[in-house]
């Protein structure tokens, strides 16, 4: 296996801001992905340049076993041989990965530890949003840490135990503390970042083969960081 340290990383080109790869073996590739570029093709522009196409021409065959959003940055894992698929999609859907991301988000709260169990209900209306609906809604549980505190913003630490779409942003936005930028689920406008400042920060699973236990943690973007100097955070 060959593990590629922090700051002496392979540079890939995704026709976007350099990505960094995190860690690579016959079975796996870790990458610190950019924001901006979509894992799969949009359906609603299958031209546009995607990850897992790029990927491919400099690995050859990537199966992908979970997604980011397009506009958030930070870990993923994808798997190079079918028997590593199988093996991490069994752990995801067991919930044995450990994923942490971090936020900025608007508002500043008065805990430091929460638990958010809105139900959620994706894919609604033209915007395809992810909805809280207690009804038709699929069960779904974040477990949020307050990082720092700011005059107006703050940074969080979000665990989710269940994987639905756009959950972290949808629960934050329910909590009243919408991620900065994130206009679709309730953020003011803002000149500080250009996405929805939520970034990927670690991945935790068991190699497929070996059995062991890896971790991986990605550094924050410049964007990220700007917005955390400009807001003093």
């Amino acid at each position: 296996m060959t593990a590629i340290r922090p700051g002496r990383e392979a540079k890939l080109w995704f026709n976007c801001p350099m990505s960094e790869l995190l860690y690579r073996d016959k079975h796996l590739l870790v990458l610190n992905k950019p924001a901006g570029i979509s894992v799969l093709p949009e359906g609603w522009d299958p031209s546009a340049p995607y990850l897992r196409e790029q990927l491919e021409e400099q690995f050859g065959k990537i199966w992908v076993v979970h997604r980011l959003d397009k506009i958030t940055s930070g870990v993923m894992v994808f798997a190079r041989s079918a028997e590593a698929h199988r093996d991490l999609n069994t752990q995801f859907e067991r919930r044995e990965i450990g994923k942490t991301y971090h936020a900025i988000v608007e508002g500043v709260p008065e805990w430091d530890r929460y638990t958010a169990r809105h139900a959620l209900h994706a894919n609604v209306g033209r915007k395809h949003r992810t909805v809280v609906d207690a009804r038709r809604g699929k069960p779904a549980e974040t477990s949020f840490t307050l990082l720092k505190r700011g005059q107006a913003h703050s940074l969080l630490a979000a665990r989710p135990k269940t994987g639905r779409t756009h959950q972290i942003r949808v629960h934050l936005s329910a909590l009243g503390f919408p991620i900065l930028a994130d206009i679709l689920y309730g953020a003011d406008e803002t000149d500080r970042i250009a996405r929805p400042a939520l970034h990927a920060q670690s991945l935790s699973f068991r190699h497929p083969i070996t059995r062991q236990r890896l971790s991986f943690a990605a550094p924050y973007p410049e964007d990220f960081v700007q917005a955390l100097d400009h807001l003093s955070l």
